[in-house]
């Protein structure tokens, strides 16, 4: 099963701020959507929260401490990264990505096969950043850049990494 990191940062990794999405960028909602849809994502709570219900067309996984936490029919709770990640296994799935928050980013690094990352041209102030990771173990494959319009506040480009095997 591939483990994909699909991430939206700014140049000083900021990701987010008060639980919310700090720009917008209508493009980078699509390509999330293009890439997740019918898929398994993995998110902690508060990132669940902050999207305040399941994503259409994709079975949530949310991963927290809280064992009373409850989610609609479908969706499934798990009690740590590695739960979930079992989930997936035990449900033979090709792929699953792994949609935030830090804390989450930051378990599942060591494990990723993928990362696509929104690279957003700005240095927004935030109090939630991607984690640092070193780029000699990971390979650009593709590259897409886009453009501030009407619909996407910044410049950024989309770029997919693949692990590099030891």
């Amino acid at each position: 099963m591939k483990i994909s990191i699909i991430v939206a940062k700014a140049k000083n990794n900021v990701i987010g701020k008060d639980n919310q999405l700090i720009w917008r960028l209508s493009a980078d909602l699509q390509l999330f959507k293009n890439h997740t849809i019918g898929h398994h994502i993995i998110m902690g709570r508060k990132t669940y929260e902050s999207v305040g219900r399941p994503l259409p067309n994709r079975t949530s996984i949310v991963v927290t401490r809280n064992s009373f936490f409850e989610v609609p029919e479908g969706h499934m709770v798990a009690h740590s990264l590695e739960e979930a990640i079992q989930i997936c296994i035990g449900k033979r799935l090709d792929n699953v990505f792994i949609i935030g928050g830090a804390e989450i980013y930051n378990q599942a690094l060591p494990i990723a096969d993928e990362l696509m990352i929104t690279e957003v041209n700005a240095l927004p102030d935030g109090d939630v950043f991607f984690p640092e990771f070193d780029k000699s173990e990971w390979k650009i494959v593709s590259t897409t850049s886009y453009f501030k319009d009407e619909k996407n506040e910044y410049d950024f480009d989309f770029v997919v990494y693949k692990k590099l095997k030891p």
